[in-house]
C-alpha cells in the first residue's frame, strides 16, 4: 500500500487491524464471525477431549488384554471388575460374565438360548461403547462442513453493504473500497479456521474409534467363542 492510499485511509478512519475490522463490520457479520469462532472453540475443546480420552481407553483396552491373557481364571476377573465402573473390553467381560451367571443361577438348560443372551448384552454393551466413543464427531462433521459457507454467507452481505457504501458516496478509491471488502472477506477466513482443523480432527478422530471398536469386536467374537465352548462342555457333563 503506497502513502496516498495509507493517507486516504487514515483520513476516514479506518482501522485495517483484524479487531478494527471486526469492530467496523455490520451486525449480520459480525454475528457469523462470532459464531463461527465460538464454533471453532467448541472444536478445539472436542478435539483436545477427544484425544484424551482415546488415550485413556487404549491404556484401559492393553491393562484389559494383559490381565485377561496372564491365566488368571474367569471368576477371579470377574469379581475383581464387578464392583468397578468398567468400560471398553472390561465392560464386555463383565456383560457376558454376568448373563453367564444368571442364566446358570437360574437354571438354564438350553445351551443355544444362553449363548445368544451373551452375545445379545455383549452387543448392546458394544453399541454403547461405540456410541461414547463417537458421540460429538457429528459436531466436526457439522462445522467442517458448514463453517466454508457460513462464512461466504458473512462475505456476500459484507459485499453488498461495501458495494452500497459505495454506491452511496460515489467514489471508488481505496480508502472507499477496501475497509469494506476486507471486512467482508474476514468472514471467510474464520470460516476457513473454523473448518480447517474440524475436517482433519473428524477424520482421523474417526479413524480411531473404528479402530478400537475393531478392538472390542474382535474380543466379544473371541470371548464368545470361549464361553461357547464351557457351554457346551457344562452340557456335554450335564447328560
Amino acid at each position: 500500500m503506497n502513502d496516498v492510499a495509507q493517507t486516504a485511509l487514515a483520513a476516514h478512519g479506518s482501522d485495517m487491524s483484524l479487531m478494527g475490522l471486526f469492530w467496523q463490520a455490520g451486525f449480520v457479520v459480525k454475528f457469523v464471525m462470532l459464531g463461527l469462532l465460538a464454533a471453532s472453540v467448541w472444536t478445539w475443546a472436542i478435539i483436545f477431549d477427544k484425544w484424551a480420552r482415546f488415550g485413556r481407553f487404549r491404556r484401559q483396552l492393553n491393562s484389559f488384554e494383559s490381565n485377561f491373557w496372564s491365566g488368571q481364571s474367569l471368576e477371579e476377573l470377574y469379581h475383581t471388575l464387578s464392583d468397578r465402573k468398567t468400560s471398553g473390553m472390561g465392560a464386555l467381560f463383565v456383560a457376558a460374565m454376568r448373563e453367564w451367571k444368571k442364566s446358570f443361577e437360574k437354571g438354564a438348560r438350553s445351551p443355544i438360548g444362553l449363548q445368544t443372551r451373551i452375545e445379545k448384552a455383549m452387543d448392546v454393551t458394544m453399541a454403547r461403547e461405540m456410541d461414547e466413543l463417537e458421540s460429538r464427531l457429528g459436531f466436526l462433521a457439522t462445522v467442517g462442513s458448514a463453517s466454508p459457507f457460513i462464512g461466504l454467507f458473512g462475505t456476500v452481505v459484507g459485499i453488498m453493504t461495501a458495494f452500497q457504501g459505495i454506491a452511496a458516496s460515489e467514489q471508488t478509491s481505496l480508502a472507499v473500497v477496501a475497509p469494506g471488502i476486507a471486512e467482508a472477506l474476514l468472514a471467510t477466513a474464520i470460516g476457513l479456521v473454523a473448518a480447517i482443523p474440524a475436517v482433519i480432527a473428524y477424520n482421523k478422530l474417526s479413524a480411531d474409534a473404528s479402530k478400537l471398536g475393531m478392538r472390542l469386536e474382535a474380543f466379544a467374537d473371541e470371548f464368545s467363542s470361549i464361553l461357547s465352548r464351557q457351554i457346551d462342555e457344562k452340557a456335554s457333563a450335564g447328560r
